[in-house]
């Protein structure tokens, strides 16, 4: 979607830009809001692809000694459509985080690793379908909104 949004001049303010904390962790550690979320097990489908991104945010937040917020949020300042993420923070590190993301300036070798494992999701915003949304509905977990 980036690449179109460039191609037309059109600016993007991302949601969850740190995955819903899963760009922040190891993909083997949980939280509760990971164990609950259902919305998530819809959203992060690939886990290889998942998995592969999160490893190369943690290595490159590992040689530079800084948070993997920090890392994720460095891409997203990198990429010029990208007008400003929406930080969902909770506690007075996740601000920290954001703010010191804007001092790294990642190399076009590190956003290669970062881009290189990504693989296109199942986009299931604007659907008005009944019967897609309630299938969707029903893959992760949740009960339909009534009509």
């Amino acid at each position: 979607m980036l690449p179109l949004c460039a191609d037309e001049g059109v600016g993007t303010i991302v949601w969850s830009p740190l995955a819903r904390g899963r760009l922040t962790r190891s993909p083997d550690q949980t939280t509760k809001r990971s164990e609950t979320d259902p919305f998530a097990k819809m959203l992060y489908t690939n886990e290889a692809s998942d998995r592969a991104i999160i490893d190369a945010v943690a290595a490159i937040a590992q040689s530079r000694n800084v948070s993997r917020a920090q890392i994720a949020l460095a891409w997203l300042r990198k990429n010029p459509v990208v007008v400003a993420p929406i930080v969902g923070a909770s506690k007075a590190s996740h601000i920290d985080d954001a703010v010191a993301s804007l001092a790294i300036d990642l190399t076009d070798e590190e956003v290669t690793r970062l881009e290189q494992p990504y693989t296109p999701r199942y986009d299931f915003q604007g659907v008005s379908d009944d019967a897609e949304l309630a299938r969707i509905s029903a893959r992760i977990g949740i009960k339909p909104a009534a009509a």
